[in-house]
């Protein structure tokens, strides 16, 4: 494989913007915390971390196999290896197959339970990509794909699913809802062009406020869950911190700029980051 081909199969996987990979692995470190209660077992850990990276950029190959006819037609995505050529579709569908496979791998270390789970994790994953076509709410799908490894995380530390795991479930979809729309208002002129459907495009004028909704939605629900588990204060300083990014985010679209927006989603990773860091602090302090 030349330098050029392995360099496109790179950015193809999205692993040199690893965004997604670090909001895919917040929530799950937080789930796994939990789960464990602070003391989550290193090698389902390890396990996590690098199916997170996995499937991230399972999820982005399909993504652009499911868009190779209208990212040319997108400014942010019209270099993109599929549509340059750099990468036949035939060998996108195969790297897919070989990213899902080691996926695969790492889960047949963990128990049967969470490999069953696991299904439901890849369906969402090859889903999501095409459900732009057929619904304004592809985000909700993605919020799924991103959570899924939540209520995973749960079985596989004690197997069984804790409702405070399907709990984080649920934030963490609305959380995604929320920054994805952020991410969608970036190419809604695009997509509003060649019919691309998108929460960005479903809110229209009011895509400050459901942003803000949900951003308060989060906040509110993963504040009872911290009540709910007698969490101590690193844990309520840390959402305080979220709300001070949210804060900053909101600041950020207020004029709908196009890289004003992109900062805002990008943001969010030290959203996540900073309360799983908050939960670390409560545990191991």
């Amino acid at each position: 494989m030349t330098k050029s081909k392995f360099n496109a199969f790179v950015r193809l996987a999205r692993m040199d913007k690893p965004i997604g990979s670090y909001l895919l692995l917040w929530p799950t470190i937080w789930a796994l915390l939990i789960a464990g209660q602070g003391n989550p077992p290193i090698e389902i850990v390890i396990v996590f971390v690098a199916g997170v990276f996995a499937m991230r950029s399972a999820g982005c190959v399909i993504n652009d196999y499911a868009d190779r006819h209208v990212d040319g037609k997108v400014e942010r995505t019209k270099s993109r290896p599929l549509v340059s050529g750099e990468v036949t579709e035939k060998e996108a569908l195969f790297f897919f197959s070989v990213l899902v496979f080691i996926s695969f791998l790492l889960v047949l270390t963990l128990n049967y339970q969470t490999i069953l789970l696991s299904f439901g994790a890849l369906a969402l994953a090859t889903i999501y990509p095409f459900m732009k076509r057929f619904t304004n709410l592809p985000q909700v799908v993605l919020g799924a794909a991103f959570s899924w490894a939540i209520p995973m995380a749960f079985m596989a530390v004690n197997e069984q699913i804790h409702w405070v795991g399907w709990m984080l479930f649920v934030i963490n979809v609305i959380w995604t809802v929320g920054y994805d729309t952020e991410y969608a208002m970036v190419d809604r002129d695009d997509d509003l062009q060649i019919g691309i459907k998108s929460t960005a495009v479903l809110f229209a004028q009011a895509d400050k406020l459901a942003i803000g909704i949900t951003q308060l939605i989060t906040l509110l629900l993963l504040s009872f869950v911290a009540y709910s588990l007698n969490m101590t204060w690193p844990v309520y300083i840390s959402l305080l911190v979220m709300g001070g990014f949210f804060i900053y985010q909101q600041y950020l679209i207020k004029d709908r700029v196009r890289a004003n927006c992109f900062q805002a989603f990008l943001n969010n990773h030290y959203a996540g980051m900073i309360v799983a860091i908050g939960m670390l602090c409560h545990y191991w302090l």
